[in-house]
């Protein structure tokens, strides 16, 4: 019997010897699921902020530690590397945006997610959130209308300066997918440092992309020189025209930042006066277009009066900017002035 009771033990030993093992392994963050699921992320930015914010202008990074709280309760604790990023916001907030870099020997986890833009408020206090927010809203609008459109991830930041130089503070910001995983999705590769006017660029999705900036007030792109704009290939052709695909929104009009300041090469007061900077179409090109903003139309509205994270003052400000937009494509003639008529005929 006591013979029987050592075997019992012995096992019992050598099995909890051997589980341990299993147990640490620690799971990598699941990519694919990164960017679909919806729930703010907790997340502890530790870094040299002081650093941060007085060489903004150098392209070089330096090392932060990254604490994300998942809404599963997982939580991932990592060194990583960031910089600063965003010409203007360099040269004109407090805080850059910036660029994290997780492939790194002490981030095994995050390794998945590569590199990702993070957008964060230009400075530290209520309004520079709003702005965020507003932004993160209309990625999340383009992501209804096309699937070739970058994803977004809510966070709810906490700033740490390791130098204890710069005060914590906590804010809201999110995460831009990574370029390579958004055309890996849409079974495309990026195209670039090759030269391509507006026309040059797929003509379907093109009118598309033209018709969302007109829609949002943004005049803050261009495609000769990709400014604000990435262009795709499908991997199935080669030399197909590229879909552009637009980013960084915050001199749109419907986000209204103060910073933000209107291009005097079109003649407007504001960044929230509407100009379409498209090519003429054809009357039935367009119907077929703005038939999808028709057919998006209170999935829109209704992403914007759900989100609670801006007060309601603010959402309906935005409701009432896109109603004008949805009034306007009803009439035809205003269609046919703005999007055939006093459409640009030049890059």
């Amino acid at each position: 019997m006591r013979k029987n009771k050592w075997y019992i033990i012995s096992f019992l030993l050598l099995a909890a010897l051997a589980s341990p093992a299993q147990e640490t392994v620690k799971q990598a963050v699941k990519k694919n699921r990164f960017f679909k699921d919806e729930p703010p992320i907790m997340m502890d930015l530790s870094t040299d902020l002081k650093k941060l914010v007085s060489q903004k202008k150098l392209d070089s990074y330096q090392p932060a530690k990254i604490t994300l709280r998942f809404p599963d309760s997982s939580v991932i604790s990592e060194e990583i590397r960031l910089t600063a990023r965003g010409e203007f916001r360099r040269q004109n907030c407090f805080l850059p945006t910036m660029k994290l870099d997780f492939r790194n020997p002490g981030s095994p986890q995050l390794a998945p997610l590569k590199k990702l833009k993070l957008v964060c408020g230009c400075g530290t206090g209520a309004e520079n959130e709003r702005l965020v927010l507003k932004e993160f809203l209309v990625y999340k609008m383009y992501n209804l209308i096309t699937d070739l459109s970058f994803r977004v991830r809510l966070l709810r930041i906490n700033y740490e300066d390791t130098r204890g130089k710069i005060k914590s503070y906590t804010q809201y910001g999110f995460f831009i997918e990574d370029v390579d995983e958004m055309a890996k999705r849409n079974k495309c590769y990026e195209v670039d440092k090759q030269a391509f006017n507006t026309e040059r660029t797929d003509r379907q999705h093109m009118t598309l992309v033209a018709i969302f900036q007109y829609m949002i007030g943004n005049t803050d792109w261009a495609i000769p020189n990709y400014h604000n704009m990435k262009l795709m290939r499908p991997v199935t052709d080669s030399i197909a025209s590229p879909y552009p695909i637009p980013y960084d929104f915050d001199f749109c009009g419907i986000v209204d930042a103060s910073y933000a300041t209107p291009d005097e090469n079109l003649g407007t007061k504001s960044v929230t006066e509407r100009v379409y900077r498209g090519f003429p179409r054809t009357m039935e090109e367009l119907q077929t277009t703005l038939d999808i903003f028709r057919e998006k139309k209170e999935a829109t509205k209704n992403l914007v009066k759900n989100f609670e994270l801006l007060p309601s003052r603010f959402r309906d400000e935005i409701i009432y900017y896109l109603n004008d937009f949805y009034k306007s494509i009803e009439n035809k003639n205003f269609v046919e002035n703005v999007f055939i008529t006093n459409a640009r005929h030049r890059n």
